[in-house]
């Protein structure tokens, strides 16, 4: 006796959820999260609370960093037998310095289809009301928790005129503005505090400014850090002017791991010059006989 297929093709949904105001989010993430076999989400406790404030009854599976080597095969595994999965994060866009690489990664190599959903991002909300300029912005996620990899990372940062955006954890600000003031100057910067949340807070000045603000009154919660490009005029006193270019490069190359290109045209940036004039200068200081 023949049967008919009731065969489903199997589909990972990339879902936004809010990153904090539960009102912030679209109605077809509502009917995607309740229309999904399954919601694989970081923390089961933190994705029941949303659910259950929109009374969605779903089978939910964890998956975060330290089980994706495992559960990513599993859940395309699901997929390839029909299973529609629902991907979140404990707020707002899945994969953005959030888990779920892997996953969509393999998914695409098992040919299933990957369908994102937007929502709210902290980035986005962030750059939008913190004054700096936002035609084009850097996203550089978190900054390594170490002093010296945070240098320089921040050091090959430098040359960057776009509005640069990063995320911070509350007990490492204040060693992250530090590292800032010191390595890009003083530019003009945002704090953006629990954005969307109750408690909802933006810092507004220069980085020295922002530096004497969290002296006086520490900030607490989840952290975007903005930082804007140096004032032109601020620019030429940014570098040591005894210091010889050669030396300058020669000294990026060391600290920030750059090549000898990226260095150079760093150098340049800093000095307000072209990399051709950099060039050209750099010629005649290796060529200038030693005294």
């Amino acid at each position: 006796m023949e049967t008919q297929s009731n065969e489903r093709t199997g589909c990972l949904y990339l879902v936004a959820t809010p990153i904090g105001n539960l009102e912030d989010i679209t109605l077809r993430a509502l009917r995607i999260l309740k229309e999904a076999d399954q919601v694989a989400c970081e923390d089961t406790r933190h994705t029941q609370k949303l659910l259950n404030h929109y009374s969605i009854q779903k089978a939910l599976v964890s998956y975060h960093e330290h089980n994706e080597m495992t559960r990513a095969p599993e859940l395309v595994l699901a997929m390839e037998q029909g299973a529609q999965i629902a991907l979140v994060s404990d707020a707002g866009m899945p994969l953005v310095s959030d888990p779920g690489y892997r996953l969509v990664t393999l998914a695409l190599r098992h040919h299933l289809p990957v369908v994102p959903i937007p929502g709210p991002s902290a980035l986005l909300a962030a750059l939008s009301a913190s004054g700096l300029p936002n035609e084009e912005f850097l996203f550089a996620g978190f900054l390594p928790a170490r002093a010296g990899e945070r240098h320089r990372a921040l050091e090959r940062l430098r040359i960057e005129d776009r509005t640069i955006i990063f995320y911070e954890a509350p007990h490492r600000i204040e060693e992250t503005l530090a590292a800032a003031y010191e390595v890009l100057g003083n530019r003009p910067a945002c704090i953006a505090r629990e954005v969307t949340k109750l408690h909802e807070e933006f810092r507004r000045g220069t980085l020295s400014e922002l530096r004497a603000s969290l002296s006086e009154k520490p900030a607490r919660g989840e952290i975007t850090l903005l930082i804007g490009a140096v004032p032109p005029e601020d620019r030429a006193a940014q570098h040591d002017t005894s210091q010889s270019l050669a030396e300058r490069v020669d000294e990026l190359i060391r600290q920030a791991k750059l090549d000898r290109k990226e260095a150079l045209k760093l150098a340049a940036k800093e000095r307000g010059i072209t990399k051709r004039a950099a060039y050209q200068e750099l010629h005649l200081d290796l060529n200038e006989p030693q005294t």
